[in-house]
């Protein structure tokens, strides 16, 4: 009897195993014994949806331009996206690497399993991969229960946006990253599943790049009712108002040139869907602007 007992407390006292397997969105699959507490973010919209996770109190590291929460820009940084300090990441002592598949360099990165240090691979690319990401990162962070909240928040307020919005007229839509040179999103892009989503039509969308440099007279062809800027901070910028220096163009008449900030539409993040429902709002806005008849 005594001795069934002391199995029995000793199970109560002893934490449970925690091993985590999960595959990342390069298809690899990544093991951890436990999960995280010290984690690098290798991109700023990792970074937060890290937070919004519940994982923020696990980074030790992040690149530049990590800056949303507010409380991300206290953190280590450890270079840019696009540049790497691998000593200063290694110096972190890591368990977990998160980086971004499509921005990342692969032989930047590739390094660090050398070195022993877990490595998962991100790439929310459409609207929906928001909320999986959200509990993808909460499994490996330990913290499912904030993560999972958040992701079901999410859908709901996506499932939300869609049903309000996604069956409306359409409205056809330049949406413009950059203006020298003119660029715009293709196919693939998530602010297309965006502008799908409002009940727009990318006029760019048949374009395989993700981010495709597109000529003046190709804008003035397709004639959008609704010309969307983002640029690079949260100042409108004063290149999409040189649109007006072509009056027949649809959306110039119509007065149809908005813009969203950056930060609220360009990062694969939970804000994603502020920046989205801007969007919407802009594109009703476009539909009652429509002459009568």
């Amino acid at each position: 009897m005594l001795r069934i007992l002391f199995f029995a407390l000793a199970a109560v006292a002893l934490p449970a195993r925690a091993d985590i397997s999960l595959r990342d969105d390069s298809g690899a699959e990544i093991h951890l014994k436990e999960p995280a507490r010290r984690i690098i973010s290798l991109s700023p919209h990792i970074t937060e949806i890290l937070f919004a996770a519940g994982a923020g109190d696990h980074l030790v590291g992040v690149v530049e331009y990590s800056d949303y929460p507010p409380a991300a820009k206290a953190l280590a940084r450890i270079g840019t996206y696009t540049n790497l300090d691998l000593e200063t990441i290694v110096a972190l002592k890591p368990d977990l690497v998160i980086g971004w598949l499509t921005g990342n360099s692969l032989s930047e990165v590739e390094p660090l399993k050398r070195l022993g240090i877990a490595l998962f691979w991100s790439e929310p690319d459409r609207i929906e991969d928001v909320a999986n990401t959200l509990e993808q990162f909460g499994k490996l962070a330990g913290t499912s229960g904030i993560a999972e909240a958040a992701a079901t928040t999410y859908r709901a307020r996506l499932a939300d946006l869609r049903q309000r919005f996604s069956s409306r007229p359409q409205v056809r839509t330049f949406y413009q990253i950059w203006d020298d040179p003119p660029m715009t999103v293709g196919a693939s892009q998530i602010i297309g599943s965006a502008i799908g989503l409002c009940g727009g039509v990318n006029i760019f969308g048949n374009l395989t790049p993700m981010a495709p440099v597109v000529s003046v007279e190709a804008v003035l062809a397709a004639d959008p009712e609704v010309i969307v800027a983002s640029g690079m901070d949260e100042t409108r910028p004063a290149w999409l108002d040189v649109w007006r220096r072509w009056p027949q163009l649809t959306a110039v008449v119509r007065d149809n040139l908005f813009f969203i900030p950056p930060d609220l539409i360009q990062r694969n993040t939970p804000r994603l869907l502020d920046g989205a429902e801007q969007l919407c709002r802009d594109l009703q806005m476009a539909r009652e602007r429509r002459p009568a008849g």
